[in-house]
Order: structure tokens, then sequence, then C-alpha cells
């Protein structure tokens, strides 16, 4: 018995049941159908044959250490310019502070990400990786997308590659999958014209994996863009991914001691759907995606990519509930706990950058979703502690990677 009421999904189900990929009419057929819970269900089949009951969280603490930046993308909220009231610039002591204080409270991730600052030089950011490294050895540091990093590249006068070698040997672990956006020109001219288009994306991620560097990949919705537009996106994520997995498997070390400095190739940990909140940006007079559709989005992200193994709803964008319930809909991450987030702001948020869940909710709300909460490391190892918080344990191999 096929899990759709819809005629038109049943193809499409069929293919999903008997592990096919689904193409570019079938992502279309997806967004047009009003069967919900029949996509809720195909899935949610898909993420159980890879997760069973599991679902993923982790410690971290999110440093965003500028918004000053050299863009102004119509949809940002984030950006000032140097000077303009609001704007910010860390210091690398402060950053590092930062860091010391997340670890200290248990955090095995710092997630770094800023604003193209047109005046901070490429030492500033060798010198905050160095300086979290040095304070906390055993913090992961994702830090810095890919269109921070081709501005380091061009402030640097540096290839991609060598800007990822250097930033590694400074301390960099993983890249988080940010400026995505969405993978079309249209979109691109309308939303962040400046930004680097989707080619320089694709290098940087590409690059990194090559030389063993993970990363996330994301897709902004609910903006300009149209339903076939987010399908075309998720079909070249799922084609990078198939080219960096195969590059893994013909790698003879494919998982060192010490994963977090790779010598071998990579792949995509994560993909993080990222539901589009208009207020306070040029986009204001947008609605914004509903629940409906972050539903939607998510279950057909997972069902569009099965190739990346996991798929977050990142409770800061689509609201602690909804993604609550979306660990019905192909969701196995919930992201962590976050703690500061100054990117975006849901109502009720505004005035303040302190968005924090506490583990224990994080796993009250996994519990009555029915899963079972695991805390992971960056790289979705999981991670055991004893009944004081301290780490007594670590898998030395991502799951499902």
């Amino acid at each position: 018995m096929l899990p759709v009421q819809d005629p038109k999904l049943r193809p499409i189900a069929e293919k999903i049941l008997s592990g096919k990929w689904l193409d570019e009419s079938d992502g279309l057929k997806l967004y047009e159908s009003r069967d919900l819970h029949g996509i809720g269900r195909l899935a949610n089949h898909v993420c159980e044959s890879l997760h069973g009951d599991v679902v993923y969280y982790n410690r971290n603490r999110h440093i965003n250490y500028t918004n000053v930046c050299a863009l102004s993308c119509k949809f940002c909220s984030f950006y000032r310019k140097r000077g303009e009231a609001g704007a910010y610039e860390m210091t690398v002591e402060e950053v590092v502070a930062a860091a010391r204080k997340a670890s200290e409270s248990g955090a095995t991730e710092v997630h770094i990400v800023g604003g193209l600052h047109p005046w901070l030089k490429f030492d500033y950011y060798l010198n905050l990786l160095r300086g979290i490294r040095q304070a906390c050895p055993d913090l992961h540091i994702k830090a810095f997308t890919a269109v921070e990093i081709v501005h380091l590249s061009r402030i640097a006068r540096m290839s991609v590659r060598e800007v990822l070698i250097a930033l590694s040997e400074a301390g960099l672990g993983s890249l988080p999958g940010g400026g995505a956006e969405i993978f079309d020109d249209r979109v691109h001219d309308e939303v962040f014209k400046g930004k680097v288009r989707q080619d320089k994306w694709f290098e940087v991620h590409r690059t990194a994996h090559q030389l063993g560097i993970y990363s996330n990949a994301t897709m902004l919705y609910g903006h300009v863009e149209k339903p076939i537009e987010r399908v075309r996106h998720l079909i070249k994520l799922r084609e990078l991914q198939q080219e960096s997995l195969s590059l893994k498997k013909n790698t003879p070390s494919a998982h060192m001691v010490d994963p977090d400095r790779q010598h071998s190739s990579a792949c995509f940990n994560c993909l993080i759907p990222l539901s589009f909140i208009p207020e306070d940006s040029e986009l204001g007079h947008l609605p914004g995606p509903t629940g409906l559709a972050d539903l939607k989005t998510l279950a057909i992200a997972r069902l569009m990519v099965p190739n990346i193994p996991h798929i977050k709803a990142f409770w800061i964008m689509q609201s602690i509930h909804l993604s609550q319930v979306a660990l019905s809909w192909g969701c196995n991450d919930l992201d962590g706990t976050v703690v500061w987030y100054d990117i975006t702001k849901r109502e009720g948020q505004r005035g303040t950058t302190h968005q924090e869940l506490h583990v224990q909710d994080i796993q009250r709300l996994i519990r009555e979703a029915r899963r079972k909460p695991v805390e992971r490391d960056t790289l979705y190892r999981p991670v055991y502690r004893d009944t004081n918080g301290q780490i007594i344990r670590q898998e030395l191999v991502p799951a499902n990677v």
C-alpha cells in the first residue's frame, strides 16, 4: 500500500520506495501536491531508513564576529555599514573569550560567521582561529561561509584553496553551509546582487571536500524564488555531494584518527533548509513562508537529496514547535543550544540576540516526538557524557557519512 493519497504522487512513491532518485519534474509535482501528509510519510520513510528513530542535537555556540558588511542583500536584516547605529566588530580577544566560555559550559562546537568586513585583514581571521585553538584545543571550529571564504581570498590575494589550507592549519575544522541562498541567476540578481554566484559557492565547497574539510549546505526559501528554482537548487547540491562521495570512496584513509584534521576527501554532512524571515529586511513586504510551506520544503529536501545524510530543522528559523513536528517530516537534526544568534530574529525576539535552548528542553522536544535524542559533535559522532555533563567518550567515525 503506497503511503500517498494523491494519484500523481504514486509513481514518485514507487521511485522512493525502490531507492531511485527523483528528477526535476518529480520535485515540482511534490510542491504542487496538496497531499502534505503523504509527502511527510515518504520523507519519514527515507529518514528512518537512514537513522531509525534517532534525532541528533549538539551543544554549540554561535558567534557572529561582526555585522559590518560590504554587501547590502535585500533579504538580510543583519548587515550594517561601519559607523551606522548597531554596527559592531568583535576583537580577537572577545571572540576567544566567547569560545572559552562556551567550552567551559560543555559546548563541543563554535559556529562562527559574520559580514564581509571591508577593513579586517586576513591575519585577523587566522589569529581568531589560532586563539581559539590555543585556548580550547578540544573545541571544533565551524567557521566562515563560502561567501566569506571568497572575500578572504580577495583580501589576502590568495586562491580559495590556499585560503582554506591556511585556515585549516590555523584551526578551522569545517565549513557551515550559509551563503547558498538559491542557485538561480534571476533570483540572485533580484535579491542578492553583488554576492558571489553559485559557481564560486560550489568552488569553495568542492575544494574544501577535496582537502578533507567537511561542510554543510543550505537553501534559503520563501522570498522571491519559485518552487522549480528550489528543486533545481536541491539537485545541484545532490550532484556535488555525489561527486564528493565518489572521491571519498576512492580515498584509502577515509577516516583519520583525528577526523577534525582530515587529509582525505570529505563531503556535505548536513542540508539545512532555511525559512526566510522578512521582518526588518528590504523584503519586509513579503509574507514569508507559512508553516505548511516549511514542512513541505523540509520533506522535499529529504526526498530530493537522499545522499546528504542529515536534514536539519533549524529551530531558530522554523520555530521550536514546527521543528518538533518536522521530526516526522524527514528531519533528523534540531541543531543545538545556539545561545546567541544575531543574523535573524523571529517576531517577539526583537532587541535581543539571546536565543537559547537548554539540553533538557531539546531532549524533551525530541522524546515527545517519539524519537531518541542523541548528542553529536560537528561531524555527527555521538557524544557520551557522565551525570556531571563531562564527556566520557566520543565515536571516532561520523554517523552515516
